[in-house]
């Protein structure tokens, strides 16, 4: 585009030269016109080179003022676009108006609610987890979980924090079912232990007992034993179950209250802690869950996987369908964004400002010419047609108003 500039302004000079020299030398009237036009056209392609040039460097290399404007005046250009950019696109108004239009949790949720989209997401995250898992040394992760985490759970009481779990697991009666199977599994047991029953009285039955008086005693005890059983099993409201019931309650709130129940569950605590058993397998946790990270996140037809990529589903789904929960989604996303632009907004702006002002000067202006100087020599041809149009134009005008 240079070249062809440079070709117009070429051609024009050896027009005006060729038509004035035939001017000078008794050449027809109309050469006139010729040599007007391609002056002006010499004059508007060497104006416009002088103005697209001095964008860039220095004319010819002389020290011109107001020139070379994008090397010299380069760390002012990017000041300016960091200030653009923060008051017109990092608004805060703005911001919020561009989430608000473009709908995020909902197109969020289409997307992922895809099971195609959702396998490609898990496949994502397994394959930063096994990185992720891959990179940690197992030395430091081990001494973490030895030196910071167990040591963190045992100084805080396990009683309090235990006794409200209880508490809430009596509340919505979720130790019914546990009760349930334990008195189930209670009576499977007397049921199919009639034998040892009838031992254990043998055994304990005074040696002047006659053999059959003890066999009707034992077998008294185990119909005893299995009646009551039976009721414990089948009658909710059984005594047993409701003693059950007050010992847990109780118990519940003395591990949150009472100071000697509190210290007796410490005990215990330290007691499991210390164990061989598991101090053994704390040494051996991370190696644990590591194997156990890598091979789910190795198969892609792992329950964990399946978990996560069904997760992702519902929540698609739900972000699709609910129109509160994408609401809440959207107002937190808005919030957040908002939070950002109102207190970083400088430090954004800076990324730009800092950027432009490591470039070098002539890199800087190299780069730009080339990503602009097509459409800037297009100024350079339009100058030169416009200006000898306007020299023809003018010539003309001239010769109607004053020519013989």
């Amino acid at each position: 585009m240079k070249r062809f500039a440079t070709g117009l302004l070429l051609l024009a000079t050896v027009i005006f030269l060729v038509s004035r020299w035939w001017e000078v030398n008794d050449g027809p009237a109309w050469i006139g016109y010729v040599r007007a036009t391609a002056e002006a056209g010499m004059v508007g392609a060497l104006a416009d080179w002088f103005a697209v040039t001095a964008l860039f460097r220095r004319p010819l290399g002389l020290p011109i003022p107001h020139t070379a404007i994008i090397p010299t005046k380069k760390d002012m250009i990017g000041d300016s676009l960091g200030d653009f950019v923060g008051e017109n696109f990092l608004a805060e108004d703005v911001v919020r108006d561009k989430l608000a239009r473009v709908q995020v949790s909902q197109r969020v949720g289409a997307w992922i609610g895809q099971e195609a989209n959702a396998s490609r997401i898990t496949a994502e995250l397994a394959t930063a987890a096994r990185g992720v898992v891959t990179v940690l040394r197992d030395e430091d992760v081990q001494e973490v979980i030895e030196q910071i985490l167990v040591p963190k759970l045992l100084e805080r009481p396990i009683g309090p924090p235990l006794g409200t779990v209880l508490e809430g697991v009596l509340a919505d009666g979720s130790h019914l079912r546990l009760v349930d199977l334990v008195c189930d599994r209670a009576y499977d047991w007397v049921t199919a232990n009639h034998d040892m029953v009838l031992r254990v009285v043998h055994e304990r039955a005074p040696s002047w007992s006659p053999r059959f008086v003890d066999d009707l005693i034992a077998d008294r005890v185990y119909l005893e034993v299995q009646n009551f059983a039976w009721n414990v099993k089948t009658d909710p409201e059984h005594p047993l179950r409701k003693a059950v019931d007050r010992f847990l309650v109780e118990f519940a709130t003395d591990l949150q209250r009472d100071p000697e129940t509190i210290e007796r569950a410490e005990r215990i605590k330290f007691q499991i802690v210390g164990h061989p058993d598991v101090q053994k397998f704390i040494g051996q946790a991370w190696s644990t869950v590591k194997g156990m990270i890598l091979d789910a996140a190795a198969d892609p037809s792992s329950a964990l996987r399946n978990r996560v990529r069904d997760g992702f589903i519902a929540l698609g789904t739900r972000l699709s369908n609910d129109t509160e929960l994408r609401g809440k989604v959207d107002g937190w996303l808005a919030d957040a964004a908002g939070y950002v632009v109102r207190h970083y907004r400088a430090e954004i702006t800076t990324l730009i400002t800092d950027t432009v002002e490591r470039w070098d000067a002539e890199e800087t202006s190299r780069k730009v010419e080339l990503q602009v100087g097509r459409d800037l020599q297009f100024i350079r041809i339009n100058g030169t047609v416009v200006g000898a149009l306007a020299g023809l134009v003018i010539y003309t005008v001239g010769q109607l108003a004053f020519g013989s």
